[in-house]
């Protein structure tokens, strides 16, 4: 249950200026009354435009009488056809649509057998009260790991580069999540890869939200376990439900050489 202050954090990390709760929400500001009025549609001026009157054409003199004169018949030639025909003009060739770069923010953990690449709510790291940290703790604490992970390396944010030419698309940042994921297991042994939030799941792989609760063979990863961000757990609790039911399927492969 988050406190007012620690929503408008999350808010203020997301971007979003004003918005509406679907239901009321414990310890929150009362809600202000005119961000619910919309503003009327502002009307267009009649613009009134003079009549002008159309000017009268000036008369003509009277015209004498023509008198034809007969003349030679003439068989028309028929026109010749141009020997090249013009070419037809070719389509204009239209721009390719700039994809706008993906924006998420990812902390890999390291906790027991198991590495978590977890998606970052609010941007920042962790905080050891945060509310998305202490969901986690619990999370692993469930599954036999480690309560304390180990971080390891930076964050991952992206766009990498706010400005310049440099490719940022959506594969490119698949191949840099991948890429640094990789490098991380050539140091350690890992059982399992723990991918927790949308972002975490597309990047690594190529799945998405249908993926979540599901095992995942990714190519130079090896096994993979998608779950929904800790976020969605805490606004969605029905969904642990479902984590669990997954974990306690999985939870040999991390605990088979502990035992």
């Amino acid at each position: 249950m988050l406190n007012e202050s620690r929503r408008r954090a999350y808010l203020t990390a997301m971007q979003v200026a004003s918005w509406v709760p679907r239901t009321e929400l414990p310890f929150a500001a009362p809600s202000r009354p005119e961000l619910l009025v919309l503003p009327e549609p502002p009307v267009a001026p009649e613009v009134i435009r003079p009549v002008v009157k159309p000017a009268a054409a000036p008369s003509k003199p009277a015209e004498r009488p023509k008198i034809e004169m007969p003349r030679p018949s003439v068989t028309p030639r028929p026109a010749s056809k141009p020997v090249v025909e013009a070419e037809a003009a070719p389509a204009p060739i239209k721009a390719a649509a700039a994809v706008a770069p993906p924006r998420f923010a990812l902390q890999l953990l390291r906790a027991g057998r198991c590495l978590v690449l977890v998606e970052l709510p609010t941007g920042g790291a962790f905080q050891s009260r945060d509310p998305a940290y202490l969901l986690l703790k619990d999370m692993l604490r469930a599954a036999g790991l480690p309560d304390s992970p180990q971080i390891v390396g930076e964050p991952v944010r992206w766009p990498l580069l706010r400005r310049g030419n440099v490719d940022q698309g959506p594969e490119a940042a698949r191949q840099f999540v991948q890429g640094f994921v990789m490098a991380r297991l050539e140091e350690a042994e890992c059982a399992c890869l723990w991918l927790i939030g949308l972002p975490a799941v597309r990047f690594a792989s190529e799945a998405n939200a249908e993926a979540f609760n599901t095992e995942l063979e990714i190519e130079g990863l090896g096994s993979a376990w998608a779950l929904p961000g800790l976020e969605l757990l805490m606004e969605e609790p029905h969904r642990k439900a479902d984590v669990w039911q997954a974990m306690r399927r999985l939870m040999s492969r991390w605990k088979q050489n502990d035992e």
